[in-house]
Formats: C-alpha cells, structure tokens, sequence
C-alpha cells in the first residue's frame, strides 16, 4: 500500500514538472512572438537625394555641374577572416584605392570603417553592385547579437554623403556665373548659389524631391520592388541654358586678359548682344576666379561688375541726350552750334573741350564730342523733359533679370535738372551713374527702331528627362521713335568714320557708336583717374548686335579711342572669324 501511494506521488511530480516545462515553452514563444524589438522586420527603405541642376552653355557645354559623394563603410567583425584578402582586392579594384591602404584601414580597428568618404557617381555604382555579390557570396560572416541572440550580416554599406559643385572650365564666365557655398542638413553635404546666375536661379537649379522607396525585403534586405511597395521618384533640380556659347566667351576673355595687360588697367568688361532679341553672346570680365578655390586676392572680383559696378558714364550719354532733343524737335541736325574754341562758362562752371572748335553743326557735337556744344543744346530740354526722357532709357532701372544685386545707379532729380549747371554737366554724362548693361540697352534703341532690347542670359530651362522650357523674351520698351532711333544711327556711323571711333572701321560691315571718357569720384571728390567706354553697335545685312566696352582705370592712356576702342575692334574681327559676321566686301 505504500509503495503504491509512493509511486502516484512520483507520477505526479513528473507530470507537474512536464505541465511547468510546457508553460515556460509557452510562455517564451509568446514572449518571442510578441517581443518586436526581437523580430527582425520584413521590410526596409531606401532613398537618394536629388541632385542640383547644371549650368549648360548654348554649344552644350556644361560649364557648372554637381557630383555626388558617396562613402565607403565596412563593420570589420563580420569579414570572414579567410576571405579579407578577396574582399581588399575587390574592393580596390572597384573603388581605385590602393590595396594597402584598405588592408591598414580594416586591421587598424574592429568595428565600423569609413574605406572611403569621396568616392565619385560611377564609382558608387559599381560598389553597389560588388557590396550585393560579396553578401551573396558569404564574404560576410553571421554573428549573433549578444542582447537578442539573434544572427545579423552587416556588409559593405555605400552611403551618399553629399554633393560638391564643378566648374569644367575653372574660372569661365565668371564673375557672371557666380559661386556657390556649402551647407549640412542631417550629415548631408550639399550646395546653394551665392552669387550671380548660381544665386538669382538657386529655385530652379535646386534639387525639387528626393527618391524614396519602402517595401518588404529579401534575405539580403534589399527592398522587393512590387505592387506592394511603394515609390516617390528622384526630381533633380533643372538645367539652365545660358545664350552664351563657350567657344566665344573663351575667345572673348582671352582678348579681355591681353589688353588689360597692354593698357595696364584695373579691369575690363565688354558685353555683346542681339540688338532685336538681347539673346547676350558674350559677357566677359578680365577679372575672374575659379569658383572653387576662392583666394582672398580674388575677393574684389567676386561681384559682377557689369551690373554691380555704377560709375559716371561721360560722353557715351550724348548721343542719349541728344535723341531727346530730336524726339522733342527741339534742334535740327544740321543747326550750328558755337564751339567757344573749347570754353565755355554757365553761372560759375567752366566747361571745356579737348578740341577746339568755332562753328560746328548740331550733329557734329556728338561726332567730335563736344562738352561746350552738349552743354548749350541741353538748355533747351526742361526739367521734367530730361528726366523722363532718361527714365524711358531705363537708366536708374534694373537693366536684365536673369542676375542679381545689380547697382541701377542714378539720374538727378527733376528739380536739379531745372539748374542749367546740372543739366549741361548731366548732358555730357556728369552728375549720373550707370552700369555697362544699362548703357548697353539704352544704345540697342539707336539699332532697333528706338525699341529697347532687354538683355537676356539663360534662353532655356531642361528638366532630368530632356523636356526643354523656352523662357519668353522681355516685351521691348520704345524709347524714341523710329524716326529718331534712325536719325541717331546715321550720326553714330558718322561719329566711327570721321570721330572719336575711326579706330573701329571694318570693311564690309556697319559699325556706329561713341567713346566716353570720365573722371572717377571718390568721396565726392574728382581724382585723377579714369574710366573709358565705347558703346555701339556691329551690323552686317542678316545680323544686328550691340556692344560695349568699360575700361576700368587705364595708365597707358585714359582717352577712350586709345583702350575702349581697340577692344572693341579686336571683338569685332573675332566675331568675323567666328562667323558671326559676315561681311559684305566685293574682292
């Protein structure tokens, strides 16, 4: 009887050491099951940023483009030791690094290597490519987590970790092109314009959406692309089209840098235009710096002196003042003006002339230049008449939107313009400032029927997939009448063959426009330097162009038919030899 009763109490105590066995099963596949933070999930992301826009010349040549970075990243734990020799070789071959450096990189630390952090586009690719054969391949050992118990393969991992902007041809077009500088966002390095077209169009050239993809994973965890994953595109920032073509604009800055050279001057700008479009073909300055290096020597060249430089024009504004008298029929062309032989007095100003003349006609004041005969004739405009009459050739008025920070100088008011001293200093380009583009579109007036032409840089917007935008030209302005704008031509082809511009003359095409010579004013004092300019027009039978030049600060000479006229002569015969002219010679 008791043995019996001995052997139920050992049958019992089995099965309740089996009943508590069972729960604690239970109870931990419950656990595992319920546990997230022990379940790996079965799915993952991925993403990519989108890239900046590029900045394309009208030849097709990029002049500014982005470049992704990417970095190399390893967990050396979990390299097979039998196989680190395969996996240093590989990796140099596809990334370029010498095997020496891998191998030191790797055996300097256990855990997490960067191999690389500025490893190119194309590069990346291809390590994408080897980083999916090395796990299939079981370069990549498993080691289980201490904390989960759970196994894991961590292997090469490429990583995006930035962009950095290019300039192919270093220090072209600048300082037009402007520069950027770079920002971080969450370990992400990536950049914004700061100056010129890289500034004024950062909106469009900037990257609009970044890829994004989430879906279940393969056993490599790489993403499952199906209907039911999902995917946002990459939307890379636009390409702009600029008006300029590189092989010119080179050309161009070349004749710039060799002539600042002969006239030993502080800079020199020249800009070239359609008269009818304001399509620009060349915008240069001698003053340039590789947007990528920037010294501190390139610091005053930073700013786009075309339009951020304002200075007193001098006797480029004549020919200005002068079709507002014949808009006003206020003188004939042929009126005769006393010269003064070259002095001339209002109230308590002296005006002079270099040439001396007695007599000479109202039209030969613009030929010959002349202050005294200027100063008179502008007598005759009222006020408000002068005013208004600079204001419609858009002086004091931005002269293009396609760049940013520009300077629009300024006119007197309507009531200085009422004293006769201000209004014969005025007359010649006194008292006023401007830049060279809003001297530029007052002048393509005397070549477009007295239209203003807006200037225009970028012709284009080209989005990621090739769709090209044509961006609309700017509606012309009239700033005199066509009857005006002609007679003003005459005189200013007349000004090139017996004036200031002989020095321009090319057979077989039309060239008309005027020197200006000016004191430079520092704190409101004249100093004894100079800016010259020549601004006019270039036209064979099917091409209309306009054109200027600022000579900043010549020393070997300060008169402008001596530094602003042989270059704008020199671009006129490359614009011959480049076939942008064709002239209309009889051999």
């Amino acid at each position: 009887m008791k043995n019996n009763h001995n052997k139920s109490k050992k049958i019992l105590l089995i099965y309740l050491l089996i009943a508590v066995g069972f729960l604690i099963f239970i109870s931990m596949m419950l656990f595992i099951v319920l546990d997230p933070r022990h379940s790996p999930s079965k799915y993952t992301t991925q993403s990519s940023k989108a890239s900046r826009g590029s900045i394309i010349s009208a030849d097709g040549f990029h002049i500014a483009s982005t470049k992704k970075l990417y970095k190399a990243v390893v967990d050396t734990r979990y390299i097979d030791e039998g196989k680190k020799d395969l996996f240093v070789q590989l990796f140099s071959i596809y990334s370029g690094i010498d095997q020496t450096k891998i191998l030191q990189k790797i055996s300097k630390r256990k855990g997490v290597v960067v191999l690389s952090y500025n490893i190119p586009q194309i590069q990346a690719t291809y390590l994408k490519k080897l980083a999916y054969e090395l796990r299939r391949f079981k370069l990549f050992k498993a080691i289980k987590n201490p904390r989960t118990g759970l196994l894991s393969v961590h292997g090469l991992n490429i990583i995006e970790s930035g962009e950095s902007r290019e300039y192919q041809y270093k220090d072209l077009l600048t300082p037009i092109i402007g520069y950027p500088h770079k920002l971080e966002e969450d370990g992400y390095t990536f950049v914004r314009g700061v100056k010129g077209i890289e500034k004024r169009w950062d909106d469009e050239l900037s990257a609009r959406q970044d890829e994004f993809s989430r879906g279940k994973r393969d056993v490599n965890g790489y993403i499952i692309l199906n209907k039911e994953s999902f995917s946002k595109p990459k939307l890379n920032g636009l390409d702009l089209k600029l008006t300029i073509p590189v092989a010119f604009q080179i050309k161009v800055e070349r004749i710039l840098d060799a002539m600042k050279k002969q006239l030993d001057a502080k800079e020199i700008m020249l800009a070239l235009m359609d008269s009818k479009t304001g399509d620009i073909y060349a915008m240069a300055s001698s003053n340039r710096y590789n947007p990528t290096h920037i010294k501190r020597s390139d610091y005053p060249s930073l700013n786009s002196g075309m339009i951020e430089y304002s200075f007193e024009p001098g006797s480029v504004l004549k020919p200005i003042t002068f079709s507002l008298l014949l808009e006003k029929k206020l003188i004939n062309p042929y009126d005769l003006v006393n010269g003064h032989n070259g002095h001339f007095k209002i109230g308590r100003k002296v005006i002079t002339d270099e040439h001396r003349f007695a007599w000479l006609s109202a039209e030969d004041v613009i030929v010959h230049s002349s202050n005294v005969g200027m100063a008179q004739l502008a007598q005759k405009l009222a006020g408000y008449e002068f005013y208004e009459g600079l204001k419609k050739f858009g002086f004091s008025k931005k002269s293009m939107p396609d760049l940013i920070y520009e300077k629009a100088g300024s006119i007197p008011s309507v009531k200085r313009l009422e004293n006769e001293i201000y209004k014969a200093t005025c007359s010649y380009g006194y008292g006023m400032r401007a830049n060279l583009m809003q001297l530029l579109r007052a002048y393509s007036a005397f070549n477009n029927n007295g239209r203003l032409t807006t200037p225009r840089l970028v012709d284009a917007l080209i989005d990621q997939y090739g769709q090209v935008t044509k961006l609309p030209y700017e509606p012309n302005e009239q700033a005199i009448s066509s009857t005006t704008a002609q007679r003003m031509k005459k005189i200013l082809i007349k000004t090139v063959n017996k004036g200031t511009g002989v020095k321009t003359i090319t057979k077989g095409v039309e060239i008309g426009g005027k020197t200006g010579t000016a004191h430079i004013v520092e704190k409101g004092q004249y100093v004894g330097r100079y800016n010259a300019s020549f601004i006019g027009f270039i036209n064979d039978k099917k091409h209309h162009y306009s054109m200027g030049v600022v000579v900043v600060e010549p020393q070997s000479s300060y008169f402008a038919s001596q530094t602003a006229v042989p270059v704008f002569k020199k671009v006129v015969d490359l614009m011959i030899e480049e076939g942008y002219l064709k002239p209309d010679v009889i051999e």
